[in-house]
């Protein structure tokens, strides 16, 4: 497939709950797909498991793939108010309201003797399988003689026994050829007469899947590895209703670090559960694209528009992809320090509306501010375990005892503090006209951050009693007066002021606090700690 036709592509999930990342690589590599060839990219919902189905899950897996950037040129969407919405000739795009769709070509294979009624219970059907299992063959499905009559299922059905319609699977071998994997041939032997309607008359998925597939126009099936044993038998029921075939691309297994196919006992592996935990998009898409999928030249960093540009479908590989999170989290650390100031507000305060956090989520200059002097964070998440003890309760927070012992107790830290928290009380405070967090001037961030010399907010105005500026001098007077490492002083003030070793620059700690609840911070810490 070197040079491809448009194609249409579709993504099809379940909705059983948030997006995983293992249906994102499929969303993903359908959207590059599609995108590549200038076709058309379908975003279907397969509802028909009623026992697994979560009405809400949609509006989280439409919601997960925006959050990614990835659109769709039809299919279901959500309206203004969150209802949901259909795009495009081919609605209704959910399973569940198509059910006559799937009746009336179930009852064309019902009436061309390719599919019959069964009403076995369960109790029957695991006494069958015992027996076989007794005589040491494999269970298939025995197909009657002759097929049961629609008034023997109803009749069936009134007694109470379950009736389900199977499909009689075809008496020779089957050739599926795969994008990726080849030519994959399912020998008949292999094969028995599946179900393709339920009890509770919905269609099983390799029906609708079927179906659907046809009456929308999909070309091109891209999909996890887990499915390809089980093409077969949409392949049959194609043949058996006509339809032609769409080509195959499935995708290799994504496995965890330790060769096991990914699940929740490595972690959060759902799409939402990364957002929550403060890493951009681009880096989530970034670094799923790479899971089965080589870019030419060995290139990992990559935007959407240079996937679009590079991707094919050659270059998907057959071996197992693995879900590294240290690459993971180095990629995000990365792109974290080259995104513009712009980008990391947008994306923080995403992060923002879905943590609860002591920051001001309101005010756009102090968060850019937090963002600046937190630089080098993998992870927003880092930036609430740097800064965020500076927006609580002066009380709220623990002294951490390694911290306490290290910095103040085994040196001569106390003598240290209580001198330092002298010097600083001399220093005026001029409150701010609309109170912290409300920054009045802007000065220029150190290069580096992925744009130059950008601007960045200060707490308070520059050059003011207790600014940066003014903090910084005079804790540089103070450790050339004492003779003292400007760490010997720096740390004793981290650990009172926020109980650890950890925090942005002491300048900007103490400047986003204020005199006040600085010399508050010290002075409880020297009550509480000081033996």
């Amino acid at each position: 497939m070197a040079h491809m036709e448009k194609l249409k592509t579709r993504f099809a999930p379940s909705p059983t709950g948030y997006l995983h990342v293992g249906g994102a690589r499929t969303a993903l590599f359908n959207f590059l797909l599609a995108r590549k060839t200038d076709g058309t990219f379908m975003l279907r919902i397969e509802d028909t498991d009623v026992d697994r189905h979560q009405e809400d899950a949609i509006a989280k897996i439409v919601d997960d793939l925006r959050w990614l950037g990835l659109t769709w040129d039809e299919g279901i969407d959500l309206g203004p108010a969150g209802e949901i919405i259909y795009k495009g000739p081919c609605a209704p795009y959910r399973q569940s309201e198509r059910l006559d769709i799937y009746a009336r070509h179930v009852q064309q294979l019902l009436d061309e003797g390719k599919a019959y009624y069964a009403f076995d219970t369960s109790e029957e059907l695991d006494a069958k399988r015992k027996a076989a299992e007794a005589a040491k063959i494999g269970f298939k499905y025995p197909r009657p003689a002759k097929f049961p009559t629609a008034a023997e299922a109803e009749a069936a059905k009134a007694a109470g026994r379950p009736v389900v319609v199977r499909f009689v699977c075809p008496g020779e071998d089957l050739t599926i050829h795969d994008e990726a994997f080849g030519d994959v041939t399912v020998p008949a032997s292999e094969m028995e007469d599946f179900i393709i309607r339920k009890g509770d008359g919905y269609p099983t998925f390799y029906l609708a899947n079927v179906v659907d597939d046809a009456m929308m126009g999909t070309s091109l099936i891209c999909r996890g590895q887990e499915f390809l044993g089980q093409t077969w038998r949409q392949s049959a029921l194609r043949r058996a209703l006509g339809f032609a075939e769409p080509k195959f691309a499935h995708l290799p297994l994504i496995m965890d670090m330790q060769g096991r196919k990914l699940s929740k006992r490595d972690g959060d592996v759902e799409v939402h559960s990364f957002r929550v935990a403060g890493y951009l998009p681009e880096t989530l898409v970034n670094f799923i694209a790479l899971l089965g999928w080589s870019p030419p030249g060995d290139k990992e960093k990559m935007t959407l528009a240079e996937m679009i540009e590079l991707f094919s479908i050659d270059r998907i590989g057959k071996s197992n992809a693995k879900f590294d999170r240290a690459k993971l989290l180095a990629f995000n650390t990365d792109a974290c320090a080259t995104a513009t100031p712009e980008r990391l507000l947008e994306c923080f305060k995403d992060y923002l509306s879905l943590n609860k956090t002591p920051f001001p989520a309101g005010d756009d200059k102090m968060l850019a501010h937090l963002l600046a002097i937190c630089h080098g964070f993998r992870t927003f998440a880092d930036v609430v375990t740097k800064a965020g003890v500076l927006f609580g309760p002066d009380d709220a927070f623990t002294y951490e005892a390694k911290a306490v012992d290290k910095v103040l107790r085994k040196s001569d830290g106390f003598a240290v503090l209580a001198d330092v928290r002298a010097m600083l009380a001399a220093l005026p405070e001029e409150p701010l006209p609309s109170g912290r967090g409300s920054p009045e001037t802007e000065r220029p961030l150190p290069s580096g951050r992925g744009s130059p010399e950008t601007e960045r907010p200060l707490p308070s105005g520059r050059g003011s009693p207790f600014s940066r500026e003014a903090v910084q001098k005079a804790m540089d007077d103070f450790v050339a007066a004492k003779g003292l490492g400007m760490g010997k002083v720096a740390q004793p003030l981290r650990v009172a002021v926020t109980g650890t070793t950890i925090s942005p620059g002491i300048a900007e700690t103490l400047e986003i606090l204020g005199r006040e609840k600085t010399l508050a911070r010290i002075d409880r810490c020297l009550s509480l700690c000081k033996p």
